[in-house]
């Protein structure tokens, strides 16, 4: 059951780091005071300041959101108060989740930390074709779907190569393994920017109508996959956007997380290499008020969708771009997960254990926190386009908000160490789904007179007509 009543009970108020990603984003200083929050000893305990990073991300969309739905209606600002508990809870969404009361599939049995000749390899082996290219790269043979079988063998061949030799092999071959750097920050996070804004560029004004959530009737294209973009979107169809997740049909997604970060939104399959389906999605973009997507940077250039042709095409358009290792730099074109990101930042360093096994954070944080600093970012593109018109451009990346994480979040103030965590039960409720009935985490997003849950519950992956509701 959802807890609907008003978040009662002692409120913090806003910490630096609030202020921080708020004036990030292009946020007016005074304006982050109205938000509060009431407090939840214990929740996402770490030796970095994880709480105040998910709080703060979620924060921040919770005003942009209040700040759109304002502006709309000529009214004051909403106040805005976030319930720790429920960032916690929402932070590890995708391990509150069931199915029928099925427990969903975790990481698969070739991801993980590996003992290299000189050091710690971390893997991703989630979906089937980075299992193959992993292999490939090591010359391995298949160990067969037997988990302790896989891990003995991949382990073993770790052992007798250097970290750096099997990255390298392994990126080279597509797949995803990086070597664990030692803390404090590598040079991979260390200096990133956590928002970056251009814009606004020429174009008409586009003043959105009065509405009952912010984001209603705004047309979002998300061309998104995993965890960190489709929270970012999530989180748009819950404020009244009416989301298009767009894949191509060769790269499958798993049903489990589409079940997690798609309700509210609904999905097609599009091959913009076919005339026709290319045909659909330029339909698609022509009415597009925001475009998210989560390639690499350059990946969509060889069809004409830099975020230059796409303003020229589209006055007014707002893209967010999202990547995993910033958009400039040695690693900027190289794919990239949540885990090895906190793995070749220095992140698993310093969460180390006793015995110097890499840790990691207490939810995959900087997919979360990125995800909800994204949508803030599109949040305040409208709000900005609202005054003022024309198009922008935003762009976040998993390693900059690893950058900020271990800045210290402007010297935020370690938690004291609780025995307990709160209780997610207040924040789960359960979806009728096409997938069945789903247990899920509601929206930590709040502020006065926001929805708690979606709208609708996901479709399934693909099966949407390519065309806006």
């Amino acid at each position: 059951m959802i807890d609907t009543a008003e978040p009662t009970g002692p409120t913090d108020r806003p910490d630096a780091a609030t202020a921080h990603a708020w004036a990030a984003l292009g946020g007016a200083p005074e304006a982050a005071s109205p938000v509060t929050y009431r407090p939840a000893p214990g929740a996402l305990q770490a030796h970095l300041p994880v709480r105040e990073l998910a709080r703060a991300t979620v924060g921040v969309c919770s005003l942009a959101a209040a700040e759109l739905l304002a502006r709309r209606r000529g009214t004051p600002v909403p106040a805005v108060q976030v319930d720790e508990a429920a960032v916690a809870t929402a932070f590890v969404s995708e391990r509150h989740l069931r199915i029928d009361g099925r427990v969903p599939t975790s990481f698969a049995p070739l991801s993980g930390f590996w003992r290299a000749a000189d050091g710690w390899v971390r893997t991703h082996a989630n979906y089937p074709h980075h299992r193959l290219r992993l292999l490939d790269a090591l010359g391995m043979d298949d160990p067969g779907s037997d988990p302790a079988r896989a891990r003995a063998a991949l382990a073993a061949e770790l052992a007798g190569r250097s970290a750096t030799s099997v990255q390298e092999a392994v990126y080279s071959a597509g797949g995803l393994a990086v070597a664990v750097a030692p803390a404090p920050p590598g040079v991979l996070a260390a200096g990133l920017p956590l928002v970056e804004a251009r814009g606004p560029r020429e174009g008409p004004a586009r003043e959105l109508p009065p509405a009952a959530l912010p984001a209603g009737g705004v047309r979002v294209l998300d061309l998104t996959r995993v965890i960190a973009g489709p929270v970012a979107t999530r989180t748009l169809a819950l404020l009244g956007a009416d989301v298009l997740r767009v894949d191509p049909p060769a790269l499958r997604e798993d049903p489990d997380a589409h079940a997690d970060t798609g309700i509210g939104k609904r999905s097609t399959l599009l091959d913009l290499a076919n005339p026709e389906d290319r045909r659909a999605f330029d339909t698609l973009l022509d009415g597009a008020d925001v475009v998210v997507h989560g390639y690499r940077p350059g990946a969509l250039d060889a069809y004409g969708l830099t975020p230059d042709v796409l303003a020229a095409r589209r006055p007014g358009l707002i893209v967010a771009e999202l990547c995993a290792w910033g958009h400039r730099g040695p690693w900027a074109g190289r794919r990239g997960f949540d885990s090895l990101v906190q793995a070749a930042s220095g992140i698993a360093a310093v969460e180390a254990d006793a015995d110097g096994h890499p840790g990691v954070l207490p939810a995959q944080a900087l997919d979360h926190g990125t995800g909800y600093l994204l949508a803030a970012a599109v949040l305040r593109a409208l709000t900005e386009r609202h005054a003022n018109g024309g198009g922008r451009l935003v762009r976040l990346s998993l390693a900059g908000t690893a950058s900020w994480l271990l800045s210290g979040l402007d010297a935020a103030q370690p938690d004291v160490p609780s025995t307990t965590a709160p209780d997610p039960g207040p924040w789960l409720t359960e979806t009728v789904s096409p997938y069945g009935t789903l247990r899920h985490a509601v929206t930590p997003v709040h502020y006065d007179g926001a929805p708690r849950t979606w709208r609708r519950p996901p479709t399934r992956w693909g099966t949407d007509r390519p065309v806006w509701a």
